[in-house]
């Protein structure tokens, strides 16, 4: 099972006659869905939430909230795949919420 990471300028699936542009896609296999999975709480943490078997969307205030998270989440990975995910991870949640109206949704399996 794996996560992918979508990265994109509205809210996708919001109705609109337009759909939101995507500006990034990212995707690390299984390294990211092994990484929250081991270190993080679904009652304490953002990052959490992320559903292995669904979607998932942050806006700008989650994805500024889970920057902090993702970065000490960063330090307790134990592979080089788990740290290119989750240095990928802090990427794509610093530029949501730096990117106003922009959502960062993440696709499970």
């Amino acid at each position: 099972m794996s996560i992918d990471m979508a990265l994109y300028d509205g809210r996708p699936n919001s109705g609109r006659r337009t759909s939101p542009r995507m500006l990034h896609l990212s995707s690390h296999g299984e390294a990211l869905t092994t990484a929250l999975a081991l270190h993080t709480d679904p009652a304490r943490h953002r990052l959490g939430r992320i559903d292995p078997y669904g979607d998932t969307l942050f806006n700008q205030q989650d994805a500024g909230a889970a920057f902090e998270e993702a970065t000490a989440l960063l330090a307790r990975c134990t592979t080089e795949e788990q740290r290119a995910a989750v240095r990928d991870l802090r990427n794509l949640l610093a530029n949501c919420a730096a990117t106003p109206g922009s959502w960062l949704a993440f696709l499970g399996d």
